[in-house]
């Protein structure tokens, strides 16, 4: 990519944030057909919202995303259609986790986000590369 800035009638931006979020009671569910689907959804939730993912890793019981960003979405927003989505259509096609997690709630509550102005998006991406590398868990990367 040549040049990173979104252009807007009048715009000139280049919004990116670093998210994490966990699965309700850190469960390690997010493995096998479950982590890949997990994946797809929140490829199709960014191709949909003109979200960009600059890297990302969906591991055995959270999410880290680096995303670029439209000015017009919230950081909220974008949380709540990752989380929404992706937990309507994780427990809708996979009936064990309906019954692991009653209510509905499949993610924490919680959340970090953390504007990327503040570290290089190097850091950033090793960071999150990092997350393939540790022993204990497997990561799947969003790439």
């Amino acid at each position: 990519m040549s040049n990173p800035n979104r252009h807007g009638h009048h715009t000139l931006t280049r919004l990116t944030v670093h998210l994490v979020w966990v699965a309700k009671y850190r469960y390690k569910v997010l493995t096998g057909d479950i982590q890949k689907r997990c994946r797809e959804i929140l490829i199709q939730i960014c191709d949909a919202e003109d979200v960009q993912i600059l890297k990302g890793a969906v591991s055995i019981d959270h999410v880290h995303m680096h995303i670029e960003h439209p000015p017009k979405l919230s950081v909220s927003d974008i949380m709540k259609s990752f989380r929404g989505r992706t937990s309507h259509h994780l427990q809708e096609e996979f009936p064990q986790l309906k019954k692991r997690y009653w209510g509905n709630h499949f993610w924490s509550i919680d959340y970090g986000a953390w504007n990327t102005v503040n570290v290089t998006e190097d850091m950033i991406q090793k960071y999150i590369a990092g997350q393939r590398d540790s022993a204990n868990d497997k990561a799947l990367m969003l790439e």
